[in-house]
């Protein structure tokens, strides 16, 4: 089982995760199970609440390829090509975004590459994510 993260806090939220699902079942060929929706305040940065939503799903595509999707998912929704950018301190810097996917999980697998890490690293720092999770039925 895969298991996604989706989040939006800017424009249109709901729309946003509703095209997010839509982009990705159309792509990867498969129906996804999915939490209810969460709103949640930014975290790591100031910035308007977010909407969260848990999908899951079963597929072979590899971990990089998703990866690829959703990146490419994004940035059709406006969110503009990023990479992980860094305060002088070394924390992480976040700002607001039409749509966020995290990859939370890759069918049990532990993934380390220069692009990815599986399970993503911040879940256990955000306890709604596990409880997002909780609300599927698998």
């Amino acid at each position: 089982m895969i298991c996604l993260l989706l989040g939006s806090n800017l424009g249109d939220r709901e729309w946003n995760l509703e095209r997010a699902k839509a982009m990705l079942a159309g792509e990867l060929k498969v129906d996804m199970l999915c939490s209810d929706v969460m709103e949640t305040e930014a975290v790591g940065f100031d910035g308007p609440a977010f909407l969260n939503q848990a999908v899951c799903f079963e597929s072979d595509v590899p971990p990089e390829t998703l990866l690829d999707i959703c990146q490419e998912i994004e940035v059709a929704l406006g969110r503009p090509r990023h990479t992980a950018e860094y305060d002088a301190s070394g924390r992480r810097i976040y700002r607001n975004r039409t749509i966020d996917i995290d990859i939370l999980t890759y069918n049990g697998e532990d993934i380390r590459t220069d692009r990815l890490v599986i399970p993503h690293p911040q879940v256990k720092e955000r306890p709604f994510v596990q409880e997002l999770l909780n609300d599927i039925t698998l």
